[in-house]
């Protein structure tokens, strides 16, 4: 009777203990799974980039750097993508001009970074590439004819573009420059609501002008 009380005793831990195994088991079979997963998925993100990462890396030995930019020496490709395994990263070809150049980093905060840098370029680029269209007035200009030109310079302005003001002083004006220059400071402040003065009103010989740009 003891005998098969401790029998029934020992078949129920047994069956406890394989049944904590299977879960054990199905937890580290789950974790593989999905780093295999996020492999594959960095892997073919980084394939339509044309930027190749750890497995994609054919050449023999490799120059490493470190996440924070550290020299790490020339290692074998195995041994490089080791080093980034064991750290939880990717290891990314960054020049393969001369001896191949990698770098231990997470691929897609690298990716992102990236692109954020080059939108910034890119907005840049367009801020320098705004054109600039001139809109002459005159010290004696009728209410009609600004009226006129500052609908124009608006719509020009809300499309993203510069707009420079200017005043031509014809004769003797050229002893009054404050006329001009109240002219030219009238229509910036009407289009106040869209735009902004970026170059304050300079006198060049007889022509007083500043820029208007498109609010940020």
């Amino acid at each position: 009777m003891l005998k098969r009380e401790r029998s029934v005793s020992t078949l129920t831990w047994l069956t406890k203990l394989i049944g904590k195994m299977l879960i054990i088991f199905k937890f580290f079979k789950w974790i593989h799974l999905y780093s295999l997963f996020v492999y594959l998925e960095v892997s073919s993100i980084a394939k339509q980039d044309n930027v190749l990462i750890n497995e994609q890396i054919k050449f023999n030995e490799v120059m490493v750097i470190g996440p924070n930019g550290e020299k790490l020496g020339v290692k074998k490709i195995e041994d490089a993508r080791t080093l980034a395994n064991y750290a939880g990263l990717d290891l990314v070809l960054m020049s393969s001009s001369g001896m191949p150049v990698c770098k231990v980093i997470d691929y897609n905060k690298f990716k992102y970074e990236k692109s954020k840098k080059e939108k910034e370029a890119k907005k840049r680029q367009r801020e320098q590439n705004l054109e600039l269209k001139e809109y002459r007035l005159s010290v004696t200009i009728d209410v009609h004819d600004f009226e006129t030109k500052l609908k124009n310079a608006r719509s020009y302005v809300e499309k993203g573009h510069k707009v420079k003001v200017s005043v031509r002083f014809k004769g003797r004006q050229i002893a009054h420059p404050e006329l001009g220059k109240d002219v030219i400071v009238r229509f910036a402040e009407k289009l106040s609501d869209v735009g902004e003065i970026s170059e304050l009103p300079k006198l060049e010989g007889r022509s007083i002008s500043l820029v208007v740009a498109p609010k940020k």
